[in-house]
């Protein structure tokens, strides 16, 4: 018996050593969505040891280190919220590839467990009535919300609110992370979730995804429900994934995607979904594909124009045909003025739609309430709320407005937007290309003292944002990381811009550059913590 069991041992030590040669490790703040569900289905991590690992990090360098301000609240149950998944897997219950992936909600989506304030401090304990359509398709999905995260407030201007503060960006602490999902971009780039949500009116995801060399997806206007999302300009308002890598914004985008009772946009997306946003990711998406470089918007700044021309040539080594594009010159003057002629009026009136919906009868009703609380913080409170100038100048801007029956403003909303829509449409027919592709900023992020002095929603280039175009077109934008400047080294990233309903085509191709050039690092001041490594 003893010499006939050695050969079972022995093959059961190789079958054991085999095994352990297949497993690999990713750090905590590299692994994607895939590689974490793989983790949890052979149980070497779980969601409630997932869900610590970034508490941890919110930890060190929210609450403690270079303390960021890109949260504004912390969901006390999340613990609790991962033990229950943690149940249900091991019951043989998976709700599918999100199941227990910790994430991050931009505090302008309702949670009915959690405030929701915009970052306006008068709207610090404001609880919704209900989840808003976005967060209870995540929480359906197995997501755990770890926390809310801080915004440029009421989702304009920079990147500051009265109730959350300053955010900071990790790579440099004295240069902005951009508005106005600054605090979602933040975590995700320390790593204090694996994806999150922002929402995007005129770059506000694309500019903070840009600032701290994240991926993140500006999606088509009616593509996912807005139900239950402060507005600032429903007309251009979009909420989407931002992400550490373009396979998770996929991911994400699986559930995110599809109708929304509370949003009349979205009867748009019928039969233009497809079955999988994941299923096109591969490596050699580039080849045969044709780009139109944006140049109208490069010549800015020569760093992040040396960043694009590396891209540009990894792009045609991948196979693509980059093509130059010069956009018409009236195309480019109606763009850099027309967001805010839509966007001033809306948000005026839009606000006390959403504020009528608010159970509280003590919280503010009115956008002239909104602006007499603004006015009365003119100094750092004990409570921590902090002095908004730029977002004040922008509210009194607004007043000044007009109103929603105003010639001007559906002249904007109706003819404005179709001259960007239509030539955009005619220039991707006569140049057959698939995407557009240009530098998402034009320039590095800017230190916070300029930031903040520059007027909510004035472009800072004569041909206005090429942010814009996607909002005006009501077309998505991919944002993929493409490298960084140097002196100081900050990121520059990449927009992928394409007709409606073409994220997939997007994803697939931005995926493809992602693997050709990865250009994504932790931040400096946001390192790897002890025990960070997943095994899967």
């Amino acid at each position: 018996m003893r010499f006939a069991s050695f050969p079972v041992r022995f093959l059961l030590l190789a079958l054991a050593l085999s095994a352990s040669l297949r497993a690999a490790t990713v750090a905590l703040t590299d692994a994607t969505v895939v590689q974490l569900q793989a983790a949890m289905t052979t149980g070497t991590i779980t969601a409630e040891k997932l869900t610590q690992l970034f508490l941890a990090r919110i930890d060190a360098y929210e609450k403690a280190g270079p303390k960021l301000h890109a949260i504004i609240t912390l969901n006390p149950k999340a613990l609790d919220e991962a033990r229950a998944l943690d149940a249900e897997r091991k019951a043989g219950k998976s709700r599918g590839p999100l199941h227990g992936i910790p994430i991050l909600l931009k505090d302008n989506i309702d949670t009915a467990d959690l405030p929701t304030t915009g970052g306006f401090y008068a709207l610090r304990d404001s609880i919704p009535p209900q989840d808003a359509e976005q967060t209870r398709r995540l929480r359906a999905a197995g997501c755990v919300i770890i926390a809310k995260a801080n915004l440029s407030e009421f989702a304009s201007g920079a990147a500051i609110s009265t109730l959350g503060g300053q955010i900071l960006n990790p790579h440099v602490l004295d240069r902005t992370p951009s508005g106005s999902s600054g605090g979602t971009a933040v975590g995700i780039a320390a790593g204090f979730a694996v994806f999150g949500l922002g929402t995007d009116t005129g770059g506000s995801i694309r500019g903070p995804s840009s600032s701290n060399g994240i991926a993140g997806l500006k999606p088509t206007l009616g593509l996912n429900g807005r139900g239950g999302i402060i507005p600032l300009s429903l007309a251009l308002d979009t909420v989407g994934p931002m992400a550490r890598n373009v396979s998770d914004l996929a991911a994400a985008l699986n559930v995110m995607a599809g109708p929304d009772p509370r949003d009349p946009a979205t009867a748009a997306n019928a039969g233009k979904i497809p079955a999988d946003y994941t299923a096109a990711l591969k490596p050699d998406a580039l080849k045969g594909t044709r780009l139109g470089l944006l140049r109208d918007f490069m010549k800015i700044d020569p760093g992040v124009d040396a960043v694009t021309e590396t891209a540009v040539a990894i792009l045609r080594h991948a196979g693509a045909t980059v093509v130059e594009i010069k956009l018409p010159r009236f195309v480019l003057g109606v763009n850099s003025g027309l967001y805010l002629a839509i966007r001033d009026p809306e948000f005026r009136y839009q606000i006390e739609d959403y504020l009528a919906t608010l159970p509280r009868k003590d919280l503010p009703k009115t956008h002239a309430e909104i602006i007499a609380l603004s006015e009365k913080i003119t100094e750092p409170t004990k409570e921590g709320w902090v002095p908004n100038k730029n977002r004040l100048e922008a509210y009194r801007r607004e007043k000044k407005a007009g109103t929603l029956d105003d010639k001007p403003y559906h002249s904007a909303l109706e003819d404005g937007r179709k001259i960007v829509r239509e030539n955009l449409e005619w220039i991707v027919a006569q140049e057959k290309i698939d995407a557009f592709i240009v530098p998402t900023s034009s320039r590095p992020p800017r230190t916070i003292k300029e930031a903040d002095a520059t007027p909510t929603g004035v472009a800072t280039t004569n041909n206005g944002s090429a942010a814009h175009l996607g909002n005006l077109s009501g077309w998505p934008d991919l944002i993929v990381p493409a490298g960084f400047t140097s002196d100081p080294v900050l990121p520059v990233t990449l927009s992928f811009i394409g007709p409606a309903f073409s994220e997939a085509r997007l994803l697939a191709l931005g995926y493809a550059f992602e693997q050709a050039m990865p250009a994504r690092m932790l931040p400096v001041t946001t390192p790897a913590l002890a025990d960070e490594t997943i095994t899967y």
